[in-house]
């Protein structure tokens, strides 16, 4: 047994040693292509990770483009369906054209006693209240000239309606639409005519600030009359101009023209950034730039207010006027274009009902930035109103 295990124990240690040596260098060509395949593999799982991460990365930068863009798709669908749908509510609804031609809900400035006119540096003026008709009530500011501020301090109503008689002109005043008669450029006005030697009355129509009452073109035309009635009543002989602005120049025009009509007319008429016709305004007002060129624009936005009963026909009024008309319009006027005044003054000047009368046009050049509302910072504007009311009360007296 033993002897035969030897030859196999040698047999097999001399192939091995026999093997050892020959396998050798095949052995060591084998680990070496082991190690290259190992080291391929490795170098193929580098750059594998980053790659991954990359394509990850922009799958999410992808999925946040499509989210983007669906959220600003449904905003732009939102917003098309809002701007079609205005029109037919405007329709639909013809008391939002009026609400947004009043703008008499629009309180500015905020968190003013309107019966206290001097917590607006107006010491010399006087808040009352008129009942133009029944479940009406308007509030009412008189501003005495400054001359006079002392006399007036702790005076009464009666004192101040008793001063209208006195040797001074009278400036009735019709405010535009939106806030009150304590209005900043308003009050503003007020100061300065009131330098200027003249009364000014001013109103809030039915429905504006602390005027009782729902707003409407009659209502806010028989306001007015209302007013001038009481004002003549009480000023005797003493010359009394209106003067509108903006949407109270339709006021103005409407007024004046039923004074003419009963043979009442006032010494003048002041329009500052008057306007032709409400519709036309309509038309040329910025907040219509959006539909302007909508089709039907007409129809869906125009019409409904002429349906409301609103027109202010400046243009028509004027023709039915017998009295000297002064117009004032700053050629930067955002609200009103100064086209439509100068138009205004363009049908008014050769009128047969001014033919005895004056007609002036006096414009304000973009430069001095009076804009809408402004005017009353020109320092000519006392000597505007000087000469022209001035010819004007030579007028009435011949």
């Amino acid at each position: 047994m033993r002897k035969r295990t030897e030859p196999v124990t040698l047999e097999h240690e001399s192939c091995a040693a026999s093997g050892s040596s020959s396998s050798g260098s095949a052995a060591a060509a084998l680990d070496a292509d082991c190690r290259l395949k190992q080291n391929l593999r490795l170098a193929g799982k580098g750059p594998a990770e980053p790659r991954s991460g990359a394509d990850a990365g922009m799958k999410r930068a992808l999925g946040r483009r499509k989210s983007l863009w669906f959220r600003l798709r449904k905003i732009i669908l939102c917003a098309l369906g809002f701007y079609i749908a205005i029109p037919f509510l405007v329709k639909l609804c013809p008391g939002i054209q009026a609400k947004l031609i009043f703008l008499n809900f629009v309180r500015v400035p905020y968190f003013i006693d309107l019966k206290k006119p001097q917590d607006q540096g107006l010491n010399h003026t006087c808040n009352y209240y008129l009942q133009p008709e029944d479940d009406v009530t308007i509030g009412v500011w008189h501003t005495i000239p400054s001359i006079w501020w002392k006399n007036a301090q702790g005076k009464d109503q009666m004192w101040y309606e008793d001063a209208l008689a006195s040797n001074h002109p009278i400036i009735l005043y019709l405010h535009g639409n939106a806030g009150t008669r304590g209005g900043d450029h308003r009050v503003e006005l007020y100061k300065v005519l009131s330098s200027l030697g003249y009364h000014v009355v001013t109103f809030d129509y039915r429905g504006w600030g602390d005027s009782v009452g729902t707003p409407s073109e009659r209502g806010m035309t028989y306001d007015a009359l209302h007013v001038f009635d009481w004002i003549k009543a009480r000023s005797g002989d003493n010359p009394v101009y209106i003067w509108g602005h903006s949407l109270g120049t339709g006021v103005a025009t409407n007024l004046v023209r039923r004074l003419c009509e009963r043979e009442t007319p006032p010494d003048a008429l002041i329009l500052e950034s008057p306007f032709t016709n409400i519709r036309e305004e309509a038309k040329s007002h910025p907040f219509s730039v959006i539909y302007r060129y909508f089709p039907g624009f007409d129809w869906f936005f125009l019409d409904p207010i002429t349906s409301s009963g609103i027109k202010f026909a400046n243009d028509e009024n004027v023709k039915h006027i017998s009295c000297p008309l002064l117009i004032l319009h700053a050629e930067d006027d955002p609200v009103v274009p100064f086209h439509l005044g100068r138009k205004l003054y363009n049908i008014a000047a050769p009128s047969r009902s001014f033919r005895d009368f004056k007609v002036q046009f006096v414009p304000f050049h973009s430069d001095l930035g009076y804009r809408h509302k402004y005017i009353y910072k020109s320092p000519e504007l006392p000597r505007i109103l000087r000469e022209f009311l001035g010819k004007s009360e030579l007028e009435r007296q011949h």
